[in-house]
């Protein structure tokens, strides 16, 4: 079985999926910005036992590597490399934004843009999707203030938290449904190829104007 999930976002979302066919058969999605470290491992268990199937019936680990705000981002992380050692299976890890624009139904092309708090947006650019769904990022991910990458994203439909909270600084007159990325989509994008699939290693941004006093965080133990 393949598990799939993302805490990337203020979303803790999880799911269970064929490794082949990327048929779900076991998901739930809880939006809660400040409990991802308490959620994530009870949603797990949940899901595996909605399958009837336990952690040994793992086969490969999908997670959303951000880029996120930095607790919750951890949490995910941690958790899909730690499971993944224990088990002996393979983690692998998809751009978060990847999994927001496969959602997008619109065949056109889109913009992503993601809450990165501070009053500032994860974003990215997506050409229209091939003929699997899949869509291929032209630009990003990045981080700016709204009001920055407003001309960026002037007529393109925007999908994601960023656009909802944003709308009026971004300019966007389109915002497509979705707010945060699923754990769904993410299972079939891995399962069936039409996700790309990097190492599970973070994707934590800040603008390249920020001074941090003590350096980057690591999000990964050593």
């Amino acid at each position: 079985m393949l598990l799939a999930f993302d805490t990337s976002s203020a979303a803790v979302t999880v799911a269970l999926a064929d490794p082949l066919s990327g048929e779900i058969v076991a998901s739930s999605t809880t939006v809660d910005a400040l409990r991802h470290g308490e959620l994530l491992a009870p949603a797990i268990a949940a899901a595996l036992e909605t399958a009837g199937c336990t952690a040994r019936d793992l086969t490969r680990i999908a997670v959303g590597i951000g880029p996120g705000p930095f607790t919750g981002l951890r949490v995910g992380l941690v958790t899909a490399r730690t499971m993944a050692d224990v088990l002996g299976i393979e983690v692998a890890g998809v751009c978060s934004l990847d999994i927001l624009a496969r959602q997008s139904s619109l065949t056109l092309p889109v913009a992503v843009a993601t809450d990165a708090r501070r009053k500032e947006i994860y974003w990215a650019l997506y050409d229209g999707p091939a003929a699997d769904g899949s869509r291929r990022r032209l630009e990003g991910p990045a981080v700016d203030r709204p009001a920055e990458v407003a001309h960026v994203l002037s007529g393109l439909p925007v999908i994601g938290r960023g656009a909802v909270l944003y709308a009026e600084a971004l300019g966007v007159a389109d915002v497509d449904v979705a707010e945060y990325p699923s754990a769904e989509v993410l299972a079939t994008g891995v399962a069936t190829g039409t996700l790309d699939v990097v190492e599970p290693d973070p994707l934590y941004l800040r603008r390249p104007d920020v001074t941090m006093s003590a350096g980057p965080k690591s999000v990964l133990p050593k």
